[in-house]
């Protein structure tokens, strides 16, 4: 079933209901702040976001008599968006409820426009991004080419990671074969595992080791499932494909952040269809595509657009082999989505 357009009036509606509830919900919330700092408050100590739940965030503590216990806590109303990974500074209150007083620099962000184009942070602090995929439901280039932008332009390292690989067989192996092979030539680390038979784990867990790394991807590629996987303790919930669109559904609902006995941690995010990059330039998409760098800046014209111009240095890579026409219809794709293409 197609899904059904909103006119302008309907999605004026739905947008002014969902900003009264905000507003509603941010003046109970400061309603509690002011409570709570009206009473008796700890010392200012650190924290560690490892959840968000709407206008409140879990933290858990990293210092003193309570390091490792997890507080819900509520934020002062002049705090910027914090997100699962943020560092924080936190007062505990009463019966395990905190105040967070001020948020600590990150090193790293990972970010997506929102669906009214509102740029979002995903995931705070975080060295490695994950981008999960599986054979159903079936993986796009695109997709996994707009994460590597994003990673690219965020400075964080990507690995891909082919989940349930246990389900290849002679109908989708040439797609999938074709899919990495790509990938693999380009310098990318592809790791190949099977969450529910235990292929590939070791492996997996190697390279998480001692780092902060978030999954990302589709839902029903089996984030969960690898999340169980590594952390039998977890018992993060996991959900079935539907039968209709082979589409997964969505369990996780919040990013979680979870801790490897060996050092490291693993923040496990929502599965979504799409990846926005509204909120990146034409020449960030340029520079997240790699085999580019040596042909930037050398085609016969500055503003080459890498459509039909001659003496275009990336349309002559394509006739070459040096660019494969899979990466460059991931490319045109993205320039075309952004505002003003790029501009």
């Amino acid at each position: 079933m197609a899904k059904r357009q909103l006119n302008r009036r309907q999605n004026w509606r739905i947008e002014k209901i969902q900003g009264e509830r905000a507003a509603r919900a941010a003046k109970r919330e400061s309603s509690a702040v002011e409570a709570l700092e009206g009473g008796d408050l700890g010392p200012e100590q650190h924290g560690l976001v490892i959840a968000h739940f709407g206008v409140q965030v879990e933290v858990e503590a990293r210092d003193g008599e309570l390091a490792g216990q997890v507080f819900r806590c509520h934020l002062r109303a002049n705090l910027p968006a914090l997100v699962t990974g943020d560092q924080v500074v936190w007062r505990a209150g009463n019966q395990g409820i905190g105040v967070i007083v001020a948020q600590l620099p990150r090193n790293t962000e990972l970010c997506r426009p929102d669906s009214r184009g509102q740029l979002k942070p995903v995931a705070a602090n975080v060295d490695m991004i994950v981008i999960v995929f599986a054979p159903l439901p079936e993986p796009h280039a695109n997709l996994i080419d707009r994460y590597l932008v994003a990673a690219e332009h965020a400075g964080i390292k990507p690995l891909l990671l082919l989940n349930k690989f246990d389900l290849i067989d002679e109908n989708n192996a040439p797609a999938l074969n074709a899919l990495l092979s790509v990938y693999r030539t380009l310098g990318y680390p592809v790791l190949e595992v099977s969450a529910h038979h235990g292929n590939g784990m070791e492996q997996l867990q190697t390279q998480l080791d001692g780092r902060i790394s978030v999954f990302v991807g589709q839902s029903g590629v089996g984030k969960s499932s690898l999340v169980n996987s590594l952390l039998p303790d977890v018992e993060a919930r996991v959900g079935p494909l539907s039968e209709l669109s082979g589409q997964g559904t969505h369990t996780t609902t919040t990013a979680r952040l979870f801790h490897f006995p060996g050092g490291g941690e693993l923040i496990d995010s929502p599965g979504i269809r799409e990846f926005g990059l509204g909120h990146v330039s034409r020449a960030d998409v340029e520079a997240g595509f790699i085999e580019f760098n040596d042909l930037l800046g050398t085609c016969r014209f500055r503003d080459c657009k890498h459509d039909r111009e001659p003496g275009c240095a990336l349309l002559k890579a394509l006739e070459d082999g040096r660019v494969q026409q899979q990466r460059m219809n991931s490319y045109r794709s993205i320039i075309a989505s952004l505002p003003e293409n790029g501009y």
